[in-house]
């Protein structure tokens, strides 16, 4: 009987009346105990109020029923596609809507639901994916800071592959410490570019000369990369390097000069087809000629042998405590082994490339050192 004069009142009651009884048989519908036919007249009720032409009664009936798993599933999906400021609290908190229902908001929805589904206090792994594949850059940022979001590695992916020109995108995938190494450097390339063409650069150099730049900033960045990067890690970083074509001589030379010598092993197993025990081992124990043969394997150049094993023996005996050096003395060795080679032809335009590489080496691990010398004095 309340339920019937309900119905009937509220043809004629106002709307702040019908928001506030709205709200009030919402919250008895889930909070009371109600036997079976009141249950169903207080259903019937709740869906009439969908019709309701004031979005302040759906807005009132909305936000209780979004807080319980036992709100009425029709009306909760009919309140999800509702108006925004209606359908807000329901995409936010609703327990009744499930991953199927949210992927479908999120696909064809706003900017702003797709941002609330992505805040939602859990995310499942499918859920995400879905954001990752069609959501705007806010609301993958929103996916990125919300800590009860899984989020799987091609997820990462496809938001740095859709959305990697956006800055704030790359921030916070950045910032994350679930973002897998080869995506980090991809993120690190599409920042490249966009340092490339901003209009500053465009008017204080040539665009040869910001390729070139940028070409060196990525390959520095992509060291520091490396040595931030999980050993576990490597295997997927250098097949994404080996994909992108960056997996160079000259760039594994300048690894090998850095001593990363774990990220170059990684690197040998891939290019030679060697199992990753044979590397280590050789790497650390092995003799001239076995390293070179292994070399030869990966393909690497032959007057680039010499001087990856002089740096090589240098490293080991830095491993042992037998000496003190870093990249400054390497490259400086490096070069001086390379100078040792007798070349001629083809060879010596090799030797003479490599002797580039090897001099910007050491000069930019000289640059390094003396700038951290002066920050060093500073700071006293």
């Amino acid at each position: 009987m309340i339920i019937e004069h309900f119905i009937k009142w509220i043809d004629t009651a106002r709307v702040a009346e019908r928001a506030a009884a709205a709200n009030a048989l919402a919250r008895a519908y889930i909070v009371s105990d109600l036997d079976f036919e009141d249950r169903c007249a207080a259903e019937a009720a709740l869906t009439l109020l969908l019709d309701d032409p004031s979005p302040k009664v759906r807005l009132a009936m909305a936000e209780p029923l979004s807080l319980s798993p036992r709100a009425p599933q029709q009306i909760i999906i009919a309140l999800a596609a509702d108006q925004p400021e209606v359908a807000a609290p329901v995409l936010a908190l609703s327990p009744v809507l499930t991953d199927n229902d949210l992927i479908d908001h999120a696909a064809g929805g706003t900017e702003g639901a797709q941002v609330l589904i992505a805040s939602r206090a859990r995310v499942s792994m499918s859920l995400s994916a879905a954001i990752a594949e069609v959501a705007a850059a806010t609301a993958c940022i929103a996916l990125l800071k919300n800590s009860g979001a899984e989020i799987a590695s091609i997820s990462f992916r496809r938001m740095a592959e859709r959305l990697g020109h956006d800055a704030g995108l790359r921030e916070a995938l950045i910032s994350d410490r679930r973002l897998p190494s080869d995506i980090r450097h991809m993120l690190l390339f599409k920042l490249g570019q966009a340092l490339r063409e901003s209009p500053l650069v465009r008017a204080l150099m040539t665009s040869a000369r910001a390729e070139r730049m940028m070409r060196e900033a990525c390959v520095r960045a992509s060291l520091t990369l490396i040595e931030r990067t999980a050993q576990d890690e490597h295997a997927a970083l250098v097949e994404h390097l080996r994909m992108r074509g960056e997996l160079t001589t000259a760039f594994l030379v300048r690894v090998v000069a850095y001593g990363r010598i774990d990220f170059f092993g990684a690197a040998l197993v891939s290019l030679a087809g060697q199992q990753q025990g044979r590397v280590r081992a050789l790497l650390s124990t092995g003799r001239d000629v076995a390293l070179s043969s292994l070399f030869r394997a990966a393909r690497l150049p032959p007057v680039s042998h010499g001087v990856i094993l002089r740096a090589l023996k240098v490293w080991r005996e830095v491993a042992n405590g037998k000496r003190i050096a870093g990249p400054q003395e390497v490259s400086f060795l490096m070069l001086r082994r390379l100078e040792e080679v007798v070349s001629s032809g083809a060879v010596a335009d090799e030797k003479g490339s490599l002797a580039g590489l090897l001099k910007s080496i050491h000069l930019e691990a000289l640059r390094e050192n003396a700038r951290g010398h002066a920050l060093a004095i500073a700071a006293a």
